[in-house]
């Protein structure tokens, strides 16, 4: 066949003026404070080969827990949300897998399991992404990882975290799922070396135990983040199964509690 025929310069539209009265013009913000610690964490990071892992967990049953448990912390000015269910789960499942609780030095060449479970909290704020640490979640109970949880967000939005709330984090979550989204690529928080993310919950079909009953069910996406340097794939898989079953069952969750 032969090849289509250029169009004539006359076919060809002519450029249009710049409309009038308005100005495009280019604006450098320095990136300062948290911005600027921000971009220096992140790029270091970056240089950590990262393994990625994923999986959808269903949230029906922590949905009712938190139910039976919202108005009994509401009594005492605590705000309960899925957070607390979610961290007290990663920190029993980080009794399994104590090297994903852990720290590791510059060159690589040491790793130190660390006996606390500190697990940070990604938080949006007018300052910046900022991520305080609940401390010693393996040694309190969901109220009390709710009541902290209360405490840093009130200060974050306040703009008055201290030191002590952000320093000597251990394992990270980020709810990006705050915002939208299902699935995520969290960057981990050196020298931690795991960390994860949480997305939207959203009500889905699913098939029920029969593998023939659609039923709609509560689905949350969770995306998890790990230093491949140190952790291996069937040790996060493991690890993410884990937190998968104390979710969805929160008997088995409450059994394990100390």
């Amino acid at each position: 066949a032969p090849a289509p025929a250029a169009p004539s310069a006359s076919a060809v539209p002519e450029r249009l003026p710049a409309p009038a009265g308005f100005a495009a013009a280019d604006v450098d913000e320095p990136l300062r404070g948290l911005r600027r610690a921000m971009a220096k964490s992140m790029t270091a990071a970056w240089a950590v080969p990262h393994f990625g892992y994923c999986d959808e967990v269903e949230m029906d049953a922590a949905a009712a827990l938190r139910a039976q448990l919202k108005p009994l912390a509401a009594e005492r000015g605590v705000k309960f949300s899925f957070m607390p269910i979610l961290l007290k789960a990663i920190s029993i499942a980080l009794l399994d897998a104590p090297g994903l609780n852990a720290w590791v030095n510059e060159d690589c060449s040491t790793l130190t399991l660390k006996g606390s479970h500190n697990i940070g909290v990604a938080m949006d704020t007018p300052r910046g992404l900022i991520v305080p640490n609940v401390k010693d979640v393996q040694a309190r109970s969901l109220m009390e990882v709710a009541s902290e949880l209360t405490r840093l967000q009130a200060l974050a939005a306040a703009g008055q975290l201290g030191e002590e709330d952000l320093r000597d984090g251990t394992f990270a979550l980020s709810n990006i799922g705050a915002i939208g989204g299902t699935y995520a690529s969290p960057v981990i928080m050196q020298p931690q070396v795991a960390i994860g993310a949480i997305g939207k919950t959203q009500r889905l079909p699913r098939y029920a135990a029969d593998g023939e009953t659609i039923v709609p069910t509560s689905i949350m996406r969770v995306s998890w983040s790990a230093d491949h340097r140190v952790v291996d794939g069937a040790t996060m898989a493991r690890f993410s199964n884990r937190v998968k079953l104390l979710i969805e069952n929160p008997t088995a969750m409450l059994s394990a509690l100390r």
